[in-house]
């Protein structure tokens, strides 16, 4: 990959995860637009120290690894303030990054092999279940699709898609969703969700 411009938040962002956000710094409004007009994804990455917000004399620390982010749709709801729906594509690993003069981030990454397709092993069954059964509850509750958490089409069949919807919405530490983001074996990956399901007593 070459340059690409970051946003960093206070968050962790998945690949196939949904993420909504509300752009009004002229920094990340610049970017969008960009973004837009070239049919351009950007980086998201999490913050280790710092604001989403900038603030004067700010010192912004940045994880290594984050996601591309791809705006599926866009709108200004008033002049200075946009609203996005944004998914989650490939992992990057941050080669070197340089904050600009106006406050961007723009990194030089390397790309992270996307997750093999890899079924659910028996053994973690249940933590794909589980997820299952909270997609049927919200549906039935009649959250809208475009409100959901998670998005369609829902492989609950795939080890790597079934632990980041986890990751997402498990409360966890930022340090630790990153930890599970970096780690490129989405079985593993699965398995350390269900260790955390188990602890928090959210699987027998």
């Amino acid at each position: 990959m070459s340059a690409i411009p970051l946003f960093p938040l206070q968050t962790v962002l998945y690949p196939d995860g949904y993420l909504p956000l509300q752009i009004f710094e002229v920094r990340y409004l610049d970017m969008v637009k960009r973004c837009i007009e070239h049919q351009e994804d950007f980086g998201v990455v999490a913050l280790v120290q710092g604001d989403e917000v900038r603030k004067p004399d700010q010192h912004e620390t940045l994880c290594a690894v984050g996601t591309m982010a791809h705006i599926g749709e866009w709108k200004a709801v008033i002049p200075g303030l946009m609203q996005l729906r944004c998914s989650g594509r490939q992992r990057f690993r941050i080669v070197a990054a340089e904050q600009l003069k106006h406050g961007l981030w723009m990194a030089e990454v390397s790309a992270i092999d996307d997750d093999m397709t890899v079924p659910i092993p028996s053994e973690q069954q249940d933590v794909a279940d589980s997820l299952g059964v909270l997609i049927q509850t919200l549906q039935e509750r009649g959250v809208p699709p475009e409100q959901m958490p998670m998005q369609a089409p829902y492989r609950l069949q795939e080890a790597g898609w079934v632990a980041n919807r986890w990751c997402e919405l498990l409360r966890l530490p930022l340090a630790q969703k990153q930890l599970l983001l970096a780690q490129e074996n989405p079985v593993l990956r699965l398995e350390l969700v269900q260790d955390v399901m188990v602890e928090h007593g959210l699987l027998n």
